[in-house]
């Protein structure tokens, strides 16, 4: 995966060696692939769910990550990608920055890469109790990540900022990986192609995809356009309290319509940050609403 971030470790094919040895469960899940080398199967989420495990342990000293049944396993490769550019955006010399992590999930995978790479404090919204309840019995289990990560619950399913953000709160960045789809219908087709997606891929291939997922964490009305405007409608009460609002952008296409909406919230500053791991090509986009030189 050469096309990955330079700083992104998960950049060469998995030492499935060396994962074995932190976690020796996952040696049952071992398979070869058509050219002999030792790979899983990825369209089997335990084995997905286990290599998880092993990496989380191998790179982020996580020794206790769970999470229940049915909530997204998600690509650990990617969401370092995400993480790694964030910090070019925000300036790699940036220990101790406060992010906000929005939609932080049960697995709480961007708290965990970010404090670990580069010691990010975090603060993690969610709306579903039981990925919270998750997300903090990650935190709390894992001494690295005791003191750096905060999960808190949105308790409003129609607001995003308001709710979380304080009036004393100040946050270097906020990132989010927004829900997708905007009916359950399609999401459920989108699950399943998928799955059949990566039945029929050479199993050598890395994970691209999620396994499983609740509601909130799939769809929502109106799909990603919809929740990444609201999320610019509302991040103009903290404009001051906020270097850089950041959303993950599934399709090229929606972005006309949200720097629009960008344009028509007077933000300062919008950027398109590409990335790309293998053949998927991804992005998010970034906003904020005052000058570079200017203070938070």
């Amino acid at each position: 995966m050469s096309d990955v971030h330079p700083r992104n470790p998960h950049r060469d094919r998995y030492d499935f060696g060396r994962l074995v040895e932190v976690c020796p469960k996952l040696e049952a899940f071992l398979k070869a692939n058509p050219s002999g080398d030792q790979t899983i199967d990825f369209a089997d989420p335990d084995a997905v769910l286990c290599l998880n495990r092993a990496l989380l342990d191998q790179y982020y000293s996580v020794k206790h990550w769970m999470i229940p049944e049915g909530y997204l396993c998600p690509p650990i490769p990617g969401r370092a990608d995400y993480i790694h550019h964030l910090a070019d955006l925000i300036g790699e010399n940036s220990r101790g920055a406060r992010v906000l992590d929005i939609g932080t999930g049960a697995n709480c995978i961007y708290p965990i890469i970010g404090s670990q790479a580069y010691g990010w404090k975090f603060v993690g919204s969610e709306i579903d109790a039981r990925a919270v309840k998750s997300a903090r019995a990650i935190s709390e289990a894992n001494p690295y990540l005791k003191n750096q990560v905060r999960v808190v619950q949105q308790k409003n399913m129609k607001q995003i900022f308001h709710g979380v953000i304080k009036p004393s709160d100040r946050f270097v960045a906020t990132m989010c990986n927004p829900p997708f789809h905007d009916s359950a219908q399609t999401a459920q087709v989108g699950s399943a192609q998928k799955r059949r997606n990566l039945s029929g891929k050479a199993s050598r291939q890395r994970p691209t995809l999620n396994f499983g997922g609740q509601a909130n964490e799939l769809w929502c009305k109106g799909g990603e356009v919809q929740f990444i405007k609201t999320m610019i409608e509302e991040s103009r009460y903290f404009a001051q309290q906020v270097n850089w609002f950041t959303s993950l952008v599934s399709k090229s296409e929606h972005l006309p319509i949200l720097k629009q909406a960008l344009s028509s919230a007077d933000a300062v500053a919008v950027r398109v940050v590409n990335m790309q791991q293998g053949n998927k090509q991804s992005r998010f986009l970034a906003w904020r609403y005052f000058a570079e030189t200017d203070d938070a």
